[in-house]
C-alpha cells in the first residue's frame, strides 16, 4: 500500500479511556489502515484464518495461535489474507506494572509478537473472551474485570516470551491445577500426570526450573494463600488451615511458624496494628 497516496483514506480511530475489547470473524475484505496508528497498543490473538500487520520491512504474517502488538504510534495496516481472519483484540492504554508484560520480541519496527505453545494459546483466548464478555457486562465493576482478565491473558503471554524466564509448558499445567484447588490431593505423583512425565522426570525439571520440589511449592502456594486469608478475613484460624488444604490446624500452624517467624494469631495481630 502506498502510504504517500492521498486516496487513500484512514480507517476509524477508536476512542479507548483505557481498554477496548471484541472479537472479529472477517473475510477477505477486511482491512484496517491508520497511517499515524493510535496512542493505544493494539493486541491481536488470531484464533483462525489469516492476517498480515504491514510494515516497511515487509508484511508480518498473522497465523492462528499468534498474539501480535502494535505500539502506539506504529502504522495501522492489516488485513485479511486469504478468505478468513478470526481474531480476538484489545486497544489499550496498559497500566505502569503491565509494561515489562509487554516487551516481546520485535518483528518489525513497532510490532512485537508471540507464538504460544498450543494449550497456553488457548488459555490467553480464554482469558481474552472473558476480557470481551466483561466489558460489555452492566456490572459497575466490568472495567476492572475485563481489565484482571487482559491482565490474566498478559501474564500467560509472558510464559511464552523468550526474554523472560522460561517455564516448561508440562509444568504450566501442573502448576495451575495447583492453583484451582489448593485443598486437594496435591501430592507429586498426581502432578506428574497432569503434566504427562513420569515422578522422576517431572520432580527433577520442577527443581531443576523453579527452584523447590513440588512439595516445597505446593506448601508456599498455601501458606501464602493463608497469609492473605488472615489478612483479609477474620475466618479462624482452623477454617483458614482447612481452606488452604491443612486438615490438621496444630500441622499448619507449625508450619506457618516455620515460614514466617510467627504463629498465624500472632500474624494476624501484627498485621491489624
Amino acid at each position: 500500500m502506498n502510504l504517500r497516496d492521498p486516496a487513500i483514506r484512514d480507517s476509524p480511530t477508536p476512542v479507548v479511556r483505557r481498554l477496548l475489547t471484541g472479537e472479529f470473524d472477517e473475510d477477505s475484505d477486511y482491512a484496517t489502515f491508520r497511517r499515524r496508528g493510535t496512542t493505544d497498543w493494539l493486541l491481536v490473538q488470531t484464533l483462525d484464518g489469516r492476517g498480515r500487520f504491514g510494515a516497511p520491512t515487509g508484511d508480518v504474517a498473522a497465523d492462528p495461535g499468534t498474539v501480535t502488538l502494535v505500539r502506539p504510534g506504529t502504522l495501522h495496516d492489516y488485513g485479511t489474507v486469504g478468505e478468513r481472519w478470526h481474531f480476538l483484540y484489545a486497544h489499550l492504554n496498559p497500566k505502569p506494572d503491565w509494561l515489562p508484560l509487554l516487551d516481546w520480541p520485535e518483528v518489525a519496527p513497532g510490532i512485537v509478537q508471540l507464538r504460544p505453545a498450543g494449550p497456553t494459546a488457548d488459555r490467553i483466548a480464554d482469558h481474552l473472551r472473558d476480557a470481551v464478555r466483561h466489558q460489555s457486562s452492566v456490572l459497575p465493576q466490568a472495567e476492572q474485570l475485563s481489565a484482571n482478565s487482559l491482565e490474566a491473558a498478559l501474564l500467560w503471554c509472558d510464559t511464552q516470551n523468550p526474554t523472560a524466564v522460561q517455564i516448561d509448558d508440562r509444568l504450566l499445567r501442573a502448576i495451575e491445577l495447583i492453583d484451582q484447588d489448593l485443598t486437594a490431593n496435591l501430592d507429586v505423583p498426581r502432578l506428574a500426570r497432569a503434566a504427562n512425565l513420569s515422578v522422576s522426570r517431572f520432580a527433577h525439571l520442577f527443581r531443576a526450573q523453579l527452584g523447590v520440589s513440588p512439595q516445597q511449592f505446593v506448601e508456599h502456594r498455601r501458606l501464602d494463600a493463608a497469609r492473605n486469608l488472615l489478612e483479609l478475613t477474620s475466618r479462624s484460624v482452623a477454617s483458614v488451615a482447612a481452606q488452604v488444604g491443612y486438615l490438621d490446624p496444630l500441622y499448619f500452624s507449625t508450619r506457618f511458624r516455620h515460614h514466617t517467624g510467627s504463629s498465624p494469631t500472632t500474624y494476624r495481630q501484627r498485621d491489624d496494628r
